[in-house]
């Protein structure tokens, strides 16, 4: 996105891509309202939104078996009002067909960014492998947006706050029969919780677990035993648990919650989950870098059209999206507390006291559709 909005303005610009494509399981299915709004004023959306993908108008989760809705976006200040699920392979694919229409737009697939280049205290560039050998790029500005285990901040060394995350997610397929029961947030009981993504003819999985148990517990447990877990949970899944004959079909997903407490050295800015790894928890994390992306574009190009990056312009960046990062990254945090207390304990549950007051009240559940369907300091084109 931030090569996309940066090319629109005639920067040129290289995005490395160490894979050959982009069709890998990432988390991040959910586009929510903020990032359907900026593909709107990009005058894009009409064309995403011909590619196959579900809408979810609400979100609901089953506790003890009792469905309850928390969260409506139907009443969003946004022009499409619910959240697109999608592979991100395609969001991918579609973003950066749109950019490979600019003539100062380069995709390099099959570029692994393996180390900056450096002179005189400054990022100058990277240094990346290929399938032809390596090669360096070099770059007035780089800009890390490779993940929460980003090659970028561990080169340059910049400081990280840990906050922790005391679960994990199993990440698996199930198949999906038309006119099966959606729920976006999940069901939740007898101390597990199984969230079920709609891609059409299958369930995309993740299965919430306390973290390091999947060593300790769960495998040594059994398949069966695993399996029996998911049908006592969603009971309508009995006809398919069989379809899970391994584990080598479950990848463990570890959860990070953490950020950078600098974003930037001179020549480097790191972006999205490389600034800022987020949990699973609400979907928000590719619509939190997509805002970091909107933002540093707005405040980045003047500087680069003018050849003269400082590190002030690049803590300009960092300043405006911290705020949103630290408010989100808490309410993560708080889910989690919740989450771990009830992990682990087999007794059917119901929903909490707090929930059951809370989520019949319009206000509540418009108030959390906003918080998740378009995020704190929401960005613009």
């Amino acid at each position: 996105m931030l090569g996309f909005l940066l090319a629109r303005s005639g920067i040129d610009v290289a995005v490395l891509e160490k894979h050959k494509d982009f069709f890998r399981d990432f988390r991040g299915d959910t586009i929510h309202p903020s990032t359907l709004q900026l593909l709107h004023e990009l005058s894009i959306l009409d064309d995403f939104l011909a590619l196959p993908h579900q809408e979810l108008t609400q979100l609901a989760i089953a506790v003890g078996g009792q469905t309850v809705t928390m969260a409506d976006f139907r009443h969003l200040p946004t022009y499409a009002k619910f959240i697109a699920l999608m592979p991100q392979w395609d969001f991918l694919n579609f973003l950066s067909s749109q950019a490979a229409k600019l003539p100062t737009f380069h995709l390099l697939m099959e570029h692994e960014a393996t180390g900056l280049i450096e002179s005189n205290g400054r990022v100058t560039g990277v240094h990346a492998t290929t399938p032809a050998g390596p090669v360096e790029i070099q770059a007035a500005l780089v800009v890390g947006c490779d993940g929460r285990h980003a090659t970028t901040r561990a080169s340059a060394s910049l400081p990280v706050h840990d906050t922790g995350a005391p679960i994990d997610v199993l990440w698996f397929r199930l198949s999906r029969n038309e006119g099966e029961p959606e729920n976006a947030l999940g069901n939740f009981n007898y101390g597990e919780f199984l969230l079920l993504i709609n891609r059409g003819d299958y369930f995309q999985c993740a299965f919430i677990i306390a973290k390091d148990s999947f060593t300790t517990k769960i495998q040594p447990a059994g398949v069966a035993s695993f399996r029996e877990s998911l049908v006592r949970l969603v009971p309508f899944l009995r006809d398919r648990v069989d379809e899970i004959t391994s584990w080598d079909q479950l990848k463990l997903l570890s959860v990070q919650v953490n950020r950078l407490t600098r974003w930037h050295n001179p020549g480097l800015l790191c972006i999205g989950d490389a600034a800022h790894a987020m949990s699973p928890v609400g979907g928000i994390g590719i619509n939190l870098a997509i805002q970091d992306a909107v933002a540093a574009a707005r405040i980045l190009t003047p500087a680069l059209k003018s050849g003269i990056v400082t590190e002030r312009t690049l803590a300009r960046v960092q300043s405006r999206r911290e705020l949103p990062t630290r408010i989100t990254q808490a309410f993560q945090v708080t889910v989690h507390y919740f989450l771990y207390r009830a992990l682990g304990n087999p007794a059917p549950i119901k929903p909490p006291l707090l929930l059951r007051l809370l989520t019949p009240h319009l206000r509540f559940r418009r108030a959390l559709a906003r918080f998740i369907g378009m995020g704190v300091r929401p960005e613009h084109i």
